[in-house]
């Protein structure tokens, strides 16, 4: 990989982690659904039936769509960066603090789900986004 393009270590493994998050939300997800009989209805309003599912269970799927919200925006940012070439260095740097950062809320959201420190992490996962929006911002102005 070249060095302009090290930036999409960081996008791969912010990927594979959602992947892992697919994976585990199913993994709970459809045996509780075994568990509590429950037969799908097409016609119940989105979020109705899993709803119903127990709290524990649910932290995964909230967890799985909040990696397909924000990250859409580092994922854009790293690729422009990468195209531009520079996505090494402080870009590199603030990346993988970004991807560890998510995976960190991922974690907490999905084994204990305690708001505020999940909120504490959110919060700090934007300090890289906006640094590495700023500097996007600074080379192509």
């Amino acid at each position: 990989m070249d060095i302009e393009n090290q930036i999409l270590g960081p996008v791969i493994s912010l990927v594979t982690w959602s992947m892992i998050m697919w994976i585990w939300m199913y993994v709970t997800r459809i045996p509780a659904i075994q568990a509590a009989k429950m037969k799908m209805d097409p016609c119940a309003p989105q979020g109705v039936q899993m709803a119903s599912l127990p709290a524990r269970v649910r932290w995964k799927a909230d967890n799985y769509n909040h990696l397909m919200e924000q990250p859409t925006v580092f994922y854009a940012l790293a690729i422009s960066l990468a195209l531009l070439g520079e996505g090494s260095g402080l870009n590199l740097y603030l990346a993988w603090g970004y991807v560890g950062l998510r995976i960190i809320h991922s974690l907490i959201q999905a084994l204990t789900n305690k708001i505020e420190l999940r909120f504490l992490v959110f919060v700090l996962s934007n300090i890289p986004l906006f640094w590495l929006t700023l500097n996007a911002i600074m080379i192509v102005v």
